[in-house]
């Protein structure tokens, strides 16, 4: 199988999607304070985490747009669900 440039794309996306998510993961493991801390923790874990479920939320939709076009679902002139998602 040949993979495209629209495919590759989408996979960097993917994985750097993936990674922001783990570096997330890790900065809430090992931070020094907690969302009851005050306004500085609470407006961070509220900030970040928005932020990290958008990206989370982004990376389902990219991923099953990934599906289809190796799937070969999406055409020149069919293909609002890839860009809907983008």
């Amino acid at each position: 199988m040949l993979i495209n440039a629209a495919q590759l794309s989408l996979s960097v996306a993917i994985g750097l999607a993936i990674e922001f998510t783990a570096c997330q993961a890790y900065e809430y493991y090992h931070a020094l304070f907690y969302i009851n801390d005050g306004v500085f923790g609470s407006t961070f874990y509220v900030a970040t985490g928005f932020h990290g479920l958008h990206v989370i939320i982004g990376s389902v939709f990219l991923t099953i747009c990934l599906y289809r076009m190796l799937a070969e679902h999406f055409t020149r002139s069919h293909h609002l669900g890839l860009e809907m998602a983008i």
